[in-house]
């Protein structure tokens, strides 16, 4: 029964999902049927945690939006993701980001850059 399930999984398995983790600025290409027609939607942002492990991991993504913060939870091997783009990479010392939902503002956003080093004073 195991064997089967494996099976039927490791169909469904993406094989090109650009290596990503909590802390980066991502773009999410996601497919959206209206009607007949179909289009691909950009979700630009923070990822903020990912959890699960196999067919059933998903991620957060974060972004502020008119002032307001909006976060999406996107299955990583769903059909309708296009492909996920990394646009900055993040420094980050915790696994789940969520103490930046009661961050009001730029700070809210700002993750310090991996490579870049701070200056000590």
């Amino acid at each position: 029964m195991n064997a089967l399930i494996e099976k039927i999984e490791s169909e469904q398995f993406k094989k090109e999902i650009a290596p990503f983790r909590v802390g980066d600025t991502v773009k999410v290409h996601t497919r959206v049927v209206e009607g007949e027609k179909e289009r691909v939607q950009i979700f630009e942002g923070l990822v903020i945690g990912r959890k699960g492990r196999g067919l059933n991991s998903q991620f957060t993504v974060r972004r502020i939006s008119y002032g307001q913060g909006v976060e999406r939870v996107f299955p990583l091997h769903s059909p309708r993701i296009e492909k996920i783009q990394v646009e900055k990479r993040g420094d980050v010392r915790r696994a789940k980001l969520y103490y930046l939902r009661g961050i009001k503002g730029r700070d809210a956003i700002n993750v310090k850059e991996l490579g870049k080093k701070t200056k000590k004073k």
